[in-house]
């Protein structure tokens, strides 16, 4: 999901390792300790800073970290065991939520970058940016079959039974996340075959691929699902709006004509949705923007640390808002958190 700094679309592999190599002062640098102090020609410095900086930001991720994967590991287990969950709605919020669950794990890897050293190898750091690209590839597009399946259900209700079937949305899914591996495997492909290629010392973590990938993924996975979700959401909460004016309407209610528009529960859960892809765009926005001005290598620490904490807050905040809005999923936490689901049809309660 990145290429050179410098390159329009360019610094986004290069931006997230910079949370662990900015924080400190230029004139510090000459008397950081080194990475491996048995290479000392070739080692990188560690970037020193102050003791409460490093407390700070280690305890930030790892709270964020392990809220981000029990609140969806609860989602992925509760829409999985109880059978009345697995709508077509919620198979796409399984989808999210299992990709969310693994960037939960992706935040831990700053905690090792706070320090500027990388220490796992050169490999290592090339898998870790691949994973967390194909797992962000895969949010975002969960997100964009989100937004299609809440368009379809709200301004085509009539048909929406028969265009979205749960066997459409498997498939969807599985296209999703296999599209998402191809093409991330494919702008990292130099790289696995040659890791290391890009850094300038021993214990460095980048990852660079060429300009022309880079403006690809830029397109594929922001500006064009930015603008398949903002165009349809915005279609969704006009009808929304429309719909919900209707219901009011005395002279409905009055005439008692039958409705053949979106049901009250399609209204909320589209208005539940809308929060939903708000705060994801609200979170991915500054970090992409970083992205397409090139402007990553003259962000200071607390900058870089703030749009890399936004961008992965996403994943832990979705689960949070489907506790607020959606009454089944607190329910469903209750009920696993009890352990009440090892119980003989268990996976047969009515939630909802």
């Amino acid at each position: 999901m990145a290429s050179d700094v410098g390159e329009e679309g360019g610094g986004e592999r290069e931006l997230k390792s910079r949370l662990g190599q900015t924080f400190s002062l230029t004139e510090m640098a000459e008397e950081a300790e080194l990475c491996f102090p048995l290479l000392a020609n070739t080692s990188c410095r560690r970037t020193p800073r102050p003791r409460s900086v490093v407390v700070g930001a280690t305890l930030l991720l790892s709270v964020m970290s392990l809220l981000t994967v029990i609140l969806n590991l609860l989602l992925i287990i509760s829409i999985c065991h109880f059978r009345r969950l697995q709508t077509t709605t919620n198979l796409l919020l399984l989808s999210l939520a299992s990709s969310d669950f693994f960037v939960g794990f992706f935040m831990l890897s700053q905690i090792f970058l706070l320090d500027g050293c990388w220490l796992f190898g050169d490999l290592m750091c090339a898998l870790l940016y691949l994973l967390d690209h194909m797992i962000t590839s895969a949010s975002i597009g969960s997100m964009v079959l989100i937004s299609v399946e809440r368009y379809v259900a709200v301004c085509d209700p009539l048909r929406y039974q028969v265009r979205v079937t749960k066997r459409r949305v498997g498939v969807s899914i599985v296209l999703c996340w296999s599209l998402s591996s191809v093409f991330n495997v494919a702008c990292s492909l130099d790289t696995l075959q040659r890791p290391g290629n890009a850094i300038s010392c021993v214990g460095e973590c980048l990852v660079i691929v060429s300009p022309a990938a880079g403006l690809v993924d830029l397109f594929l996975s922001f500006v064009g699902p930015i603008f398949v979700i903002v165009v349809l959401n915005m279609r969704v909460f006009v009808v929304a709006a429309f719909q919900a004016r209707a219901q009011r309407s005395r002279v409905a209610v009055a005439t008692a004509r039958p409705s053949h528009g979106p049901k009250s529960s399609e209204l909320r859960a589209a208005r539940t949705l809308g929060v939903v892809v708000a705060v994801f765009v609200a979170c991915i926005m500054p970090y992409f923007c970083v992205v397409i001005s090139g402007q990553d290598v003259t962000l200071n620490a607390s900058s870089a640390a703030v749009i890399i904490c936004l961008f992965y807050s996403n994943s832990c905040l979705n689960p949070l808002i489907y506790a607020i809005f959606y009454p089944w999923f607190r329910r469903s936490i209750k009920l696993v958190v009890t352990l009440r689901i090892v119980q003989p049809d268990s996976s047969r309660t009515d939630l909802l």
